[in-house]
């Protein structure tokens, strides 16, 4: 058998390229739609989730590189010409359905890889070269958008592909030409395929059609929309001696030996402080955060379920301590209440006075396991124990 293509018949390397990938896209969604259903209760389930992830991504990834050659090397070939090209409305059919398989092909696990470079989560694919793209930022907003995108692209694809099955298996039960034997292993007589053809323009053309269409749909169906958290109220301001003007809260978890990064978004703090200290305490503050602020990644509404933040029953959590020196900069000595319960805490950190403006920043690292978060994750490979908290912010004196 040829390894080229001719204008009757398929090679040996188109017809390799086909149903790998085929057998390549089969597998991502059976894996992706597999892992999505799988539960999470306790460490074992989780990490078999995981895994479950990075073999639909890792298979993902390599069905796009696997269609891109294809791709590439069907453009270097004479393409058989239809045996029914003849049949106007049915041709054109066929033909354009090609051209939607070929752009889903590439569009769904590139959609999905850059998903997953937007988003700060677990399971990893499976290479060498990082989980980053230099032109994808790391983006709750961004990650929605390819979220919805990677699964709009699937639907396509998973419909366009049983119109591709329905439609080879017609031409074997029912028109009873040869057009699967062509993609199947071996030689066949082939019958000549008729002059009239329905060319690329048109087909290609209507295939761009379809996917403007379906992101028409898709946009109207709000996929290309992060979820808003509505059961989340703000916090009321607060007025102190020092009044915060920015700053930030974030946090770093382990999870499957990969650092996940999170910030909260809305939270309070009151401050009174003096540089000179009165009975050895420079003053006090009181922080109120909002638990369902929390931005984490792909695993958000895991973290703020009921067996780790809880943030439904403990909406916030709430740090109040006393300002005290220390050898080097200052220390908070308090108590940290986060989903009901409250545990000591002492919290480093260095302050820049400059008049009536103060940049204070500070770190520490927490056991969640002390405040019963995620107590079904026994296993510190696949949740770390340890949350390591950061803050800065910037605050001036009210005079």
């Amino acid at each position: 058998m040829s390894r080229s293509n001719t204008a009757l018949r398929y090679g040996s390397v188109a017809k390799t390229f086909h149903w790998l990938t085929a057998l390549l896209i089969l597998s991502a969604l059976i894996l992706g739609f597999v892992a999505y259903r799988a539960p999470y209760e306790d460490s074992a389930q989780l990490a078999f989730k995981a895994t479950l992830f990075s073999l639909h991504k890792t298979v993902g990834l390599t069905a796009f590189f696997t269609a891109l050659l294809r791709i590439l090397w069907a453009f270097t070939q004479p393409r058989p010409k239809l045996l029914n090209g003849d049949h106007g409305l049915e041709a054109l059919a066929a033909e354009t359905a090609h051209w939607v398989l070929y752009g889903s092909m590439v569009l769904v696990p590139l959609t999905g890889w850059m998903h997953h470079a937007a988003t700060t989560g677990f399971a990893p694919i499976w290479w060498p070269f990082g989980q980053s793209l230099f032109f994808v930022p790391k983006d709750p907003t961004i990650a929605a958008i390819l979220g919805g995108a990677h699964f709009l692209f699937m639907i396509v694809l998973v419909l366009t592909l049983l119109a591709h099955i329905v439609g080879a298996l017609k031409h074997f039960v029912i028109d009873r030409d040869k057009t699967l034997q062509r993609m199947l292993p071996g030689h066949t007589d082939l019958p000549q395929p008729p002059a009239k053809q329905p060319g690329h323009l048109r087909p290609a053309l209507t295939a761009l059609a379809v996917w403007a269409v379906a992101l028409v749909i898709g946009a109207n169906a709000g996929l290309f929309t992060s979820e808003d958290r509505t059961d989340t109220a703000a916090l009321a301001e607060v007025s102190s001696e020092w009044q915060v003007q920015s700053g930030t809260l974030e946090i770093a978890v382990q999870q499957f030996g990969a650092e996940v990064t999170g910030t909260f978004a809305d939270w309070t703090a009151e401050i009174a402080f003096n540089e000179e200290p009165t009975d050895g305490t420079h003053g006090s503050v009181t922080v109120t955060i909002a638990i369902g602020s929390l931005t984490l990644g792909s695993v958000t509404d895991q973290a703020l379920g009921a067996d780790y933040l809880n943030a439904t029953a403990f909406p916030t959590a709430t740090y109040t301590a006393d300002l005290l020196p220390a050898e080097t900069g200052y220390i908070a000595k308090g108590t940290l209440t986060i989903n009901g319960h409250a545990v000591p805490l002492d919290l480093p950190f260095e302050l820049a006075l400059d008049g009536d403006t103060a940049d204070m920043t500070g770190a520490v690292s927490l056991d969640r396991r002390a405040f019963h978060v995620g107590d079904d994750m026994t296993d510190e490979s696949s949740l770390g124990f340890g949350v390591d908290v950061t803050v800065a912010l910037k605050a001036t004196r009210n005079n």
